[in-house]
């Protein structure tokens, strides 16, 4: 782990005080409640809208991340910022399970995405082919990516999040999935090429996008 980006110098105090019995939970979940909403916002499903939002979410991960800190300081297995990611998403995805089933999502179900990085990803994804592609325009590029990111399996589309999306470093991205980098790295590439594939499929090919 030593690797991986630690945590800042006062994330690092708070977590001191904190074991030290000092109050300061709230100020230390407030330094990361931005970055899990924008986390939790990139996998949102659509359908949960009217019975939950993002913000639902991360409160409910503070609750948690209250209920479990001391274990958490017990053992520390990973830097505090990741640690709350990681119960961010498991939080999500039990969430989603509780109110659409085991199937959760719908293939139909686009993931709102940011449409300049998705459309990066498409074109980053496809800039080596040979072949003549389609001319289309950034939003429909972007909103093919997307639907074609809420086809693939779970554990790809959450590797592509945090690589591409959220721009996470490999030894971060093997800590929180508790997998080595080098595994990491092979994920990430083959969640590519089935990325790829799907896009294909579509049309969207060549390097003239």
């Amino acid at each position: 782990m030593s690797d991986v980006k630690p945590d800042s110098k006062e994330t690092s105090n708070l977590l001191d005080d904190v074991r030290h019995g000092q109050p300061a939970f709230d100020r230390l979940f407030a330094r990361h409640r931005d970055a899990l909403r924008m986390a939790v916002s990139l996998r949102f499903d659509p359908s949960l809208r009217g019975r939950l939002d993002p913000s639902d979410v991360v409160q409910d991960t503070q609750m948690e991340a209250f209920r479990r800190l001391p274990e958490y300081l017990d053992r520390q297995p990973m830097p505090f910022h990741l640690w709350l990611r990681k119960m961010a998403y498991e939080r999500l995805i039990m969430m989603r399970r509780k109110h659409l089933g085991a199937a959760c999502r719908a293939v139909s179900n686009e993931l709102p995405l940011p449409e300049q990085s998705s459309v990066t990803l498409a074109k980053n994804l496809l800039a080596n082919e040979q072949s003549p592609s389609h001319q289309v325009e950034a939003a429909e590029l972007a909103q093919r990516v997307r639907c074609a990111l809420s086809q693939l399996p779970d554990h790809d589309r959450e590797i592509l999040l945090m690589r591409t999306f959220e721009m996470l470093p490999y030894d971060d991205i093997a800590c929180v999935l508790e997998i080595e980098p080098a595994a990491a790295r092979k994920r990430y590439g083959r969640a590519l090429l089935r990325l790829h594939g799907l896009l294909a499929a579509e049309g969207i090919t060549g390097s003239k996008l």
